[in-house]
């Protein structure tokens, strides 16, 4: 957060409560002990100094909001803070060049560290859908929403996968409540 290549200051200073609760005080601009999604993106900002893209901050809104008020409050924030600084190892661990956003190879990468196994050809789908610079890369808050929505489509195969072979078949309407119910 605060103007931070990939998204926000280090780690708080060990045997120092106060930090978070300062930063979670200064997002929350409108001092409602609340942070909404606008607060949120106002405060992020990826490598390339732009505030975090609505959708990834909306997801993690929906991620970390336990008590489903829209918003997070700062127990909600401590578990953000630490779900973004672990994602922010992760991405530089993965931009082998420090260029602040991650290439199709070095996403490929991170993918196959992850377990996943795709083709060329989807990755070049992944770099366009998650690619809003125009730029053939993707930012760290990208990047992000890139890996949550695999993630998140991965579990849902494997729901239907009763055989465990990488293979489904789903009827129309149980195809829709897959995609509705991502889209949640």
């Amino acid at each position: 957060m605060y103007q931070q290549q990939y998204g926000q200051p280090p780690m708080p200073p060990q045997g120092d409560p106060n930090y978070l609760w300062q930063i979670f005080q200064r997002v929350d601009s409108d001092r409602s002990g609340q942070i909404s999604w606008k607060e949120l993106q106002t405060a992020l900002k990826n490598g390339t100094w732009q505030p975090f893209n609505p959708e990834t901050v909306r997801l993690m809104i929906g991620m970390f909001d336990r008590d489903n008020s829209g918003t997070i409050n700062f127990q909600e924030f401590q578990s953000l803070w630490k779900y973004v600084t672990d994602w922010q190892n992760t991405f530089r661990s993965y931009d082998r060049d420090n260029s602040g956003s991650i290439d199709k190879n070095e996403l490929k990468t991170a993918l196959t560290s992850f377990g996943y196994r795709l083709s060329d050809r989807f990755y070049d789908i992944l770099v366009r859908k998650f690619d809003r610079q125009g730029r053939g890369t993707v930012a760290f808050d990208d990047f992000i929403q890139c890996c949550v929505v695999i993630q998140t489509l991965t579990r849902s195969f494997q729901a239907y996968d009763t055989n465990k072979n990488g293979w489904i078949q789903i009827g129309y309407e149980q195809f829709l409540t897959l995609v509705f119910a991502l889209k949640s």
